[in-house]
This record gives structure tokens, C-alpha cells and sequence, in this order.
């Protein structure tokens, strides 16, 4: 219940009182007065209620013992006034008369003027509730590295007095992909770690599908949240099945499918649909509907190859990337057979940013098998041996390298 509220508690006392570091710090002390008092007095009826009058009532006590600060935060309290006057939120979010403030601190934490890491870890700390070291952990860096990444985020917000607010209408399509893009980013994190003992980081992978959820839930009439979200939805539904009894990955035509999330898998179709109706789809609709479509097939076999190679082709043209390229070309190898898949691979050969990407590594190494040149196969996996991240993808490559 404290994860749940306390999105909702840090965007509530910013909005007021203007100022991350002290809706932080007064969250966290009426969470401790709950702790202290709910188990003797019991829970009351409306504990978010309990909890935010408790923080607003710290917070005017410190801000009643400290001037200098009350006067600074008048100053970014004008700000948020005039901006509201400017771009109301609830006329942007479409989400009624009160809007659900965490969407402007989704907005604040993801802001363009912060650095690309620091909006992802202030999303972690201040709306996937994540502590100081559980950030650090999901970035692999030191708790006192992670710690001064994140006040230097809040002096930011401070310093360039951004705006605690929805972007408005002229400037949400700018503002909302960096807003996925951060999301999507925890969530690739969590579905293959970049390094580590462990291939899944399903906390992460979990929590960004509860933030997915928040932004649906806040801004429904967007198709790219549903688009998002139905792409998580349907990914998450097989982690049960991705890795092995030791944690080995379990490639996608070794997977046990019926130990794919059913439920997970439904939604996530429904969602695609919103995804893809009403106008040009974006590229997190396309990315969706190509992972409902695996997650249709009884096997590989069965997947419509055509029509996921079709989508990869709509998906290149919103967002050319080597890595979309990559997997459109193992797309074809499934659909034509593995020498136009090979072709389309080595044609990518000279682009840098795939040489410490590991499955174009393996894609090239499996086409390479299946074709009977094993040797060249195996120089294809020591290279993606050398770049692999996690100690379950080193070792399932060193079996390979075996065979």
C-alpha cells in the first residue's frame, strides 16, 4: 500500500508545495508515523488520505521553521500558478475535472533539459518507489554514484525551475516519447539485464508495467500509452518460460507456451487494438502487434512470418535502427530461409552500434548452423560470446561453442 500511495503522495506535495526534495522527505516521515501509529491504532478507513494530511502538516511545520526556504518555494509555487494558467492539465490528459497528478510528475522526472539516465533513475526513486540503492542495483553502479545522479537531477528541476505540470497540447507530442522512452527502457532492463548473474530483473521488468499502466490510466485517449503497454503486457507474458531450471535463456521456439500468461496475453491484444485504431500507428503499436503475433502461434512454425516481416517494414520506416533491421532479418530468415536472412545480416556488417550487440552476434551464428558452416558459426558466437552481459548468456554461448 506505501508503493502504491507514494506516487501519489509525492506528486500531490510537490504540486503544492513546489519542491521534490521536501514532498520527498515528508512522504517518507508520515510513512514512518503510520508505521508507528496504524499498528497500536489500527488502519483507518482512508489510509492515503491519513497519510497525505500527516506529510502537508510536516510539511508547513518545516516550512513555518525555515523562511529562506518558505520564500524560495512561494517563487516555484508562482511558476506551477502561472503554468497552470497556460496549459491547464486536466483540458490535456482528457482524464476529467482532477487528474491524477502523478502524469506531471511523469513529466517532471522525464524532462528534456535533465540528462537521459537521470531521467530514468528520478522515475524509478520518485514513481516506481524504488529506494536510493534499489536504483543503484538497476543501473549496477555504487548507492553514492546513484545518490548524487539523483540530486543532480533535483537541483536541475530546482535550478531551471521546470514546470510541475502536463505539457500542453502543442507540446505533448514532443514531450511524450521521452516519456515512454524512459519507461520502455526500465522495462528492457528488466527482460534482458545488461549484465549480472541473472538474464531477468522481473522487479524491474514488473514495475514498468505498473508504470505503463499509471501513464494508460492517465492518458487514455494517447493510442502510443496503449501501444506501450499492450508491448510490455505481451513480453512479460512469457517470462515464466524464458529461462531454464538454472536460469539458461530458453530461446522463443524452445519455450513451453503453455506456461505463457494467458490473462496477460488478452489484455495485452485488446490493448493492441486501441493501439492500431484511429489514425497512423506509432512505433510502439507496431512493436505490439508483432509481439501478439508470436504470442498467438501455437509454435514457430505456425507464426505468420509474412505478415510480422510486413510489420517490421512499417516499423523501420517510424524508427530506422540497426536493431529493428536485425530483427526484421531473422524475420525473413523464418519466412524465406536462413540465407536471405544471412544476407540481410552481413549487408549490416559495418553499422558500430552492432558490434557490442550481442544477438546480432547469435542471429548471424544461428543462420550460420543451420546453413552447415559451422566454423563461421563459431566465430560469429565468440564475438557474441565477448560482448555478452549476463553470466546466463555466456554460458548458454559457451554450450553453443561446444556443440
Amino acid at each position: 500500500m506505501f508503493r502504491e500511495e507514494r506516487g501519489l503522495l509525492l506528486a500531490s506535495l510537490t504540486r503544492r508545495f513546489g519542491d521534490l526534495d521536501l514532498a520527498e522527505e515528508v512522504t517518507s516521515e508520515a510513512i514512518e508515523a503510520a508505521l508507528r501509529h496504524w499498528p497500536a491504532e489500527g488502519v483507518p478507513a482512508r489510509p492515503g488520505a491519513w497519510l497525505l494530511t500527516t506529510a502537508r502538516r510536516k510539511a508547513v511545520d518545516r516550512l513555518r521553521r525555515d523562511r529562506a526556504y518558505a520564500a524560495r518555494l512561494a517563487v516555484l509555487q508562482a511558476d506551477a500558478e502561472r503554468d497552470d494558467a497556460v496549459a491547464p492539465a486536466a483540458d490535456v490528459a482528457g482524464v476529467g475535472e482532477l487528474p491524477d497528478e502523478r502524469l506531471q510528475l511523469f513529466f517532471t522526472c522525464t524532462h528534456p533539459a535533465l540528462a537521459a539516465e537521470d531521467r530514468t533513475a528520478l522515475t524509478l526513486r520518485c514513481l516506481a518507489g524504488l529506494t536510493t540503492p534499489e536504483v543503484a542495483r538497476a543501473f549496477l553502479v555504487p548507492t553514492a554514484t546513484m545518490a548524487q545522479r539523483i540530486v543532480r537531477a533535483k537541483k536541475k528541476i530546482r535550478e531551471a525551475r521546470i514546470p510541475f505540470r502536463v505539457p500542453g497540447p502543442d507540446e505533448l507530442p514532443e514531450r511524450l516519447p521521452g516519456v515512454l522512452q524512459v519507461v520502455y527502457s526500465v522495462f528492457t532492463e528488466g527482460y534482458a539485464a545488461s549484465s549480472g548473474p541473472r538474464l531477468q530483473r522481473l522487479d524491474l521488468a514488473e514495475e514498468a508495467v505498473r508504470l505503463a499502466r499509471i501513464l494508460h490510466r492517465l492518458l487514455p485517449a494517447e493510442r502510443e500509452t496503449a501501444g506501450l503497454l499492450a508491448l510490455l503486457l505481451l513480453v512479460h507474458a512469457r517470462r515464466d518460460a524464458r529461462t531454464g531450471p538454472e536460469g539458461e535463456p530458453v530461446l522463443l521456439e524452445e519455450q513451453d507456451r503453455g506456461r505463457w500468461d494467458r490473462a496477460m496475453i488478452e489484455e495485452g491484444r485488446d490493448l493492441v487494438v486501441r493501439a492500431l485504431t484511429g489514425g497512423p500507428a506509432g512505433p510502439y503499436g507496431v512493436q505490439a502487434a508483432i509481439a501478439a503475433l508470436h504470442d498467438e502461434a501455437a509454435g514457430v512454425e505456425s507464426t505468420d512470418w509474412a505478415q510480422i516481416v510486413a510489420l517490421y517494414d512499417v516499423l523501420l520506416a517510424l524508427m530506422p535502427s540497426p536493431v529493428v533491421a536485425v530483427n526484421r532479418a531473422v524475420a525473413v530468415a523464418m519466412r524465406d530461409g536462413p540465407g536471405a536472412g544471412l544476407a540481410l545480416l552481413d549487408a549490416l556488417a559495418g553499422e558500430p552500434r552492432l558490434r557490442a550487440y550481442p544477438p546480432y552476434a547469435v542471429a548471424r551464428g544461428d543462420l550460420l548452423t543451420r546453413l552447415g558452416r559451422e566454423g563461421e558459426a563459431a566465430v560469429a558466437y565468440r564475438e557474441a560470446l565477448e560482448a555478452a552481459g549476463t553470466e546466463p548468456e555466456r554460458a548458454a554461448l559457451r554450450r553453443k561453442l561446444g556443440e
